[in-house]
Protein backbone atom coordinates (compact mmCIF):
# COMPACT_ATOMS: atom_id res chain seq x y z
CA UNK A 1 0.00 0.00 0.00
CA UNK A 2 1.19 3.45 -0.82
CA UNK A 3 -0.13 6.43 1.12
CA UNK A 4 -2.86 4.24 2.59
CA UNK A 5 -4.07 3.24 -0.88
CA UNK A 6 -4.29 -0.34 -2.07
CA UNK A 7 -2.19 -1.07 -5.13
CA UNK A 8 -3.29 -3.64 -7.72
CA UNK A 9 -0.21 -5.78 -8.34
CA UNK A 10 0.91 -9.40 -8.08
CA UNK A 11 0.29 -10.76 -4.57
CA UNK A 12 0.86 -14.06 -2.89
CA UNK A 13 -2.49 -15.59 -1.95
CA UNK A 14 -1.61 -15.54 1.75
CA UNK A 15 -0.25 -12.01 1.48
CA UNK A 16 -3.57 -10.75 0.11
CA UNK A 17 -5.51 -12.74 2.69
CA UNK A 18 -3.48 -11.12 5.48
CA UNK A 19 -4.37 -7.67 4.15
CA UNK A 20 -8.04 -8.55 4.56
CA UNK A 21 -7.59 -10.24 7.93
CA UNK A 22 -4.42 -9.01 9.65
CA UNK A 23 -5.51 -10.05 13.14
CA UNK A 24 -5.74 -13.80 12.51
CA UNK A 25 -3.05 -16.31 11.60
CA UNK A 26 -1.85 -16.38 7.99
CA UNK A 27 -3.25 -19.90 7.50
CA UNK A 28 -6.66 -18.90 8.89
CA UNK A 29 -6.70 -15.77 6.72
CA UNK A 30 -5.92 -17.84 3.62
CA UNK A 31 -8.62 -20.37 4.52
CA UNK A 32 -11.17 -17.62 5.03
CA UNK A 33 -10.32 -15.85 1.76
CA UNK A 34 -10.54 -19.21 -0.05
CA UNK A 35 -13.98 -19.78 1.53
CA UNK A 36 -15.16 -16.34 0.37
CA UNK A 37 -14.04 -17.16 -3.16
CA UNK A 38 -15.58 -20.65 -3.11
CA UNK A 39 -18.93 -19.30 -1.90
CA UNK A 40 -19.09 -16.73 -4.69
CA UNK A 41 -19.69 -18.72 -7.88
CA UNK A 42 -19.40 -15.66 -10.12
CA UNK A 43 -16.01 -14.73 -8.64
CA UNK A 44 -14.84 -18.35 -8.74
CA UNK A 45 -15.75 -18.63 -12.40
CA UNK A 46 -14.09 -15.33 -13.34
CA UNK A 47 -10.92 -16.33 -11.51
CA UNK A 48 -10.94 -19.69 -13.30
CA UNK A 49 -11.31 -17.93 -16.66
CA UNK A 50 -8.34 -15.71 -15.75
CA UNK A 51 -6.16 -18.80 -15.32
CA UNK A 52 -6.34 -19.16 -11.55
CA UNK A 53 -6.15 -22.78 -10.40
CA UNK A 54 -7.13 -24.22 -7.03
CA UNK A 55 -4.13 -24.07 -4.73
CA UNK A 56 -2.33 -21.35 -6.71
CA UNK A 57 0.04 -19.41 -4.48
CA UNK A 58 0.36 -16.34 -6.72
CA UNK A 59 -2.40 -14.00 -7.86
CA UNK A 60 -1.88 -11.91 -10.97
CA UNK A 61 -2.89 -8.24 -10.96
CA UNK A 62 -5.98 -9.20 -12.99
CA UNK A 63 -6.98 -11.81 -10.40
CA UNK A 64 -6.39 -9.39 -7.52
CA UNK A 65 -8.60 -6.85 -9.27
CA UNK A 66 -11.38 -9.45 -9.62
CA UNK A 67 -11.20 -10.29 -5.92
CA UNK A 68 -11.26 -6.63 -4.90
CA UNK A 69 -14.22 -5.98 -7.24
CA UNK A 70 -16.21 -8.78 -5.60
CA UNK A 71 -15.02 -8.64 -1.99
CA UNK A 72 -14.24 -4.94 -1.73
CA UNK A 73 -11.40 -3.14 -0.03
CA UNK A 74 -10.82 -3.85 3.61
CA UNK A 75 -7.48 -2.16 3.98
Amino acid sequence: MENGEFKIRTYGFGELAQLYMPHITPKSASNRLRAWINHNSHLSRRLELSGHKKGSKILTPQQVKLIVEHVGLAF
